[in-house]
């Protein structure tokens, strides 16, 4: 299985990122320490979690999964940003956030360290040098090795960048944003961005949370354990008939290639330039082996082409940037 260099740094990852959303809340612990299992067992090496995701808990499940020898062996990922409590001071990106959350996350996760500390959210409101400071202090603590950002503008990455250059603090070495075939909008800006400044990109949401993979039949019902039934409203509002109809007609293609339609979705997104790992968040074993089988596949170009049709590059159907609080388009439906 290939491996590929994350970023500009010298660590290698598999071509999917195991992510752990679902463990600790509708995956149970158990079930949820086996797929990480099975998922390290099958050659996937890249964990990304975030100290939100279920009130801590799935940095909790992860800790317990990788101990007795197998953190060691993986590049594990975290993220901070979200409230923590009712504390006005416990969140965002200040330091203050920041260096508390570092500890928790730290504690949770049972380890010493973390490979890559990624900022979940931007902050408009605080210079980044503040942010940028203090994570150059945790990487000089040993605390993380490097640094990221999730769902930032291009010109925010690009700003950080140069602030690090300038000062002569770590770097962010990846980006994290949402990608998928129905939302194809980074290709505009971020990822030739990322090209020529060697960023490595890890999408989140490439079944385009399940519409790619056939879970949601029409835009006024949803499967009572899909994510737009249990999340609220900014997922579901995701959710519309256009998209709808785009993902039937990309499952059409899946089924005359053999393949499942969220195979299909994941190999386009794993196989597309500028890609470093798609992170796969699978809920169920089925959902995670259907993903596993993605790891030894390769895109034809006649169905990149096919795809592309469908959903032109650089456009969208469904809009998976509406929690990032600077996307400001609104999609015609």
């Amino acid at each position: 299985m290939e491996h590929r260099l994350l970023g500009r740094t010298g660590i290698k990852v598999s071509p999917l990122c195991l992510g752990c959303m679902n463990f600790g809340g509708p995956t149970p612990k158990d079930d949820a320490i086996n797929m990480i299992h099975k998922a390290l067992d099958s050659g996937i090496n890249f964990v990304d979690t975030a100290n939100m995701y279920v009130q801590g808990e799935s940095e909790r499940v992860v800790g317990a999964a990788l101990s007795n020898g197998r953190r060691e062996h993986v590049i594990l990922a975290t993220k901070v940003h979200f409230p923590q409590s009712d504390d006005p001071n416990d969140s965002g990106n200040s330091r203050r956030h920041i260096l508390k959350a570092i500890d928790d996350s730290l504690r949770r996760l049972k380890t010493d360290w973390i490979d890559l500390y990624q900022i979940h959210r931007p902050v408009f409101e605080i210079p980044q040098d503040e942010t940028l400071r203090t994570l150059d202090d945790l990487v000089h603590q040993g605390k993380i090795r490097y640094i990221g950002s999730s769902t930032f503008p291009a010109w925010m990455v690009m700003e950080a960048i140069s602030i690090s250059e300038r000062y002569g603090l770590a770097r962010f070495v990846t980006e994290q944003p949402p990608y998928n075939l129905l939302d194809r909008r980074i290709e505009n800006e971020l990822i030739p961005f990322a090209q020529r400044y060697k960023l490595g990109l890890i999408p989140w949401s490439p079944l385009a949370m399940g519409m790619l993979a056939g879970r949601y039949k029409t835009s006024g019902d949803f499967p009572q354990d899909s994510r737009a039934a249990r999340i609220g409203t900014w997922a579901a509002d995701r959710v519309n008939k256009i998209a709808l109809h785009k993902a039937a007609e990309i499952s059409r293609v899946a089924t005359d290639l053999n393949m499942t339609p969220s195979q299909l979705a994941l190999l386009w997104l794993k196989d597309q330039p500028g890609v470093t790992s798609p992170i796969i968040g699978p809920r169920t074993p089925t959902q995670l082996e259907d993903a596993l089988a993605v790891l030894h596949m390769s895109l034809e170009p006649e169905t990149s082409a096919v795809l592309d049709q469908i959903v032109p590059p650089g456009s969208a159907v469904a809009d998976f940037h509406n929690t990032s609080g600077w996307m400001k388009m609104k999609l015609f439906q």
